[in-house]
């Protein structure tokens, strides 16, 4: 029998084996904080709105991490879409005056509630018309569409650009924003080269410790409670900027969800860069860094542990949070003098001066000083401080000084 002449390969299938090698790429262990953030965040169960310039990768960051978490990706453009499609659409049954007017879905959400699990990501938010921004807000708080409710399996994310480079852009709402954790999406210069080169960071939810959950709980709680009890102006902030009230901003739905993230973060282990990015976008970059700040504290020795223990006492090696510590030592003598409390106080800051800056023993030896009573002798000890408190004096008075004669 003749032989049969193989069909010629057409050009659009070369082409198409051509694409699927431009496609085929890997992933590797990376650190990455912004993608740690991320995923602490959707483990959380958090909103996440992602801010990046058009282009940055914030699409295709959403859709590696979806493939890696093995959760089927619906991806909704907000500003294409009616509210109606978020509120749901009225549909009038046989006798709507006994049975009411039910109000549809849209086919999406059916299949993510069929589906029962998803990553649900709400592009181009910054593009969407306040109408359409107020129809979002049942969807992101209480996860509701129309009549139905997303199961616990779904996640939400979204995504924006900054309104100077959206198209035909608006400011978030205040209500809405304050819904979302906000992640300034940015690029790393190596992620990209060597992404582009075939090799992506690999999404993984953070491992959480079972043994670390009620003290993280707890360590949580302690930590945002002892914020706000001392710094009770920062429960509700509204910016007066219409810019900054797109953004992250603290209420006390968004310190909920703080409270959750450091929870979270701490469960897991995270680096503090990470647990940096989830704070301050979630209650804005001043109230985030006084709950870091205030998170640093939380680890300080006690100090009437170090009062016990002059010569055992471990001290930062961070400045400021020496600083810390000396102060509380000092406050805690000045609260309850006594003349042994006194006179260990002298021995904790000469272990300062001897393990780090001498000028942070300042301060705390001339205030200790002055609470001195008349018939407390002067310990040995403070013979080694008197020399660096004295040449401190004398830089302080040669500044002024300097300043004077400018």
């Amino acid at each position: 029998m003749p032989m049969t002449a193989p069909a010629p390969v057409s050009q659009l299938d070369i082409a198409a084996d051509l694409l699927t090698l431009l496609r085929d790429s890997t992933t590797e262990p990376r650190p990455d904080s912004q993608l740690e953030a991320l995923t602490l965040a959707v483990a959380a169960d958090l909103p996440v709105l992602l801010w990046g310039e058009p282009g940055i990768g914030k699409t295709a960051a959403l859709t590696q991490l979806a493939t890696a978490l093995d959760l089927p990706l619906t991806t909704v453009i907000a500003s294409v879409h009616e509210p109606s499609d978020f509120s749901g659409l009225p549909v009038v049954g046989d006798d709507p005056a006994t049975q009411g007017v039910p109000m549809a879905p849209p086919d999406w959400a059916v299949r993510l509630v069929r589906t029962g699990r998803g990553l649900l990501f709400l592009d181009e938010l910054s593009t969407a018309p306040p109408a359409v921004q107020a129809a979002l807000l049942r969807l992101v708080l209480e996860r509701r569409i129309g009549a139905l409710r997303l199961p616990p399996g779904v996640r939400i994310v979204a995504a924006a650009n900054p309104r100077s480079s959206a198209a035909d852009g608006w400011e978030l709402s205040p209500p809405l924003a304050n819904r979302f954790v906000h992640l300034q999406w940015t690029h790393d210069h190596e992620v990209v080269v060597r992404g582009l080169g075939g090799t992506w960071p690999r999404a993984t939810l953070p491992r959480l410790d079972p043994r670390k959950l009620p003290e993280a709980v707890a360590f949580a709680r302690r930590a945002v409670c002892g914020l706000l009890a001392a710094r009770p102006t920062l429960v509700h902030r509204l910016p007066t900027n219409e810019t900054r009230r797109g953004g992250p901003w603290p209420s006390p739905r968004s310190w909920d969800m703080t409270l959750s993230l450091v929870a979270f973060a701490t469960a897991a282990g995270s680096a503090r860069d990470v647990l940096s990015l989830l704070v301050r976008g979630t209650v804005g970059d001043g109230p985030g860094l006084e709950l870091l700040a205030s998170l640093d504290r939380l680890d300080l020795p006690d100090p009437e542990d170090v009062l016990a223990d002059p010569a055992g006492a471990v001290l930062p090696e961070r400045g400021d949070l020496r600083q810390a510590v000396l102060d509380g030592v000092v406050a805690a003598v000045r609260a309850r003098p006594d003349r042994s409390r006194w006179d260990s106080a002298w021995a904790v800051l000469v272990r300062a001066l001897e393990t780090g800056a001498p000028d942070l023993v300042v301060v705390p030896a001339t205030t200790l000083a002055s609470l001195r009573q008349q018939d407390w002798d002067v310990p040995a000890t403070i013979e080694r401080l008197a020399g660096t408190v004295a040449l401190s004096r004398r830089a302080d008075r040669a500044a002024v000084a300097s300043k004077g004669r400018r």
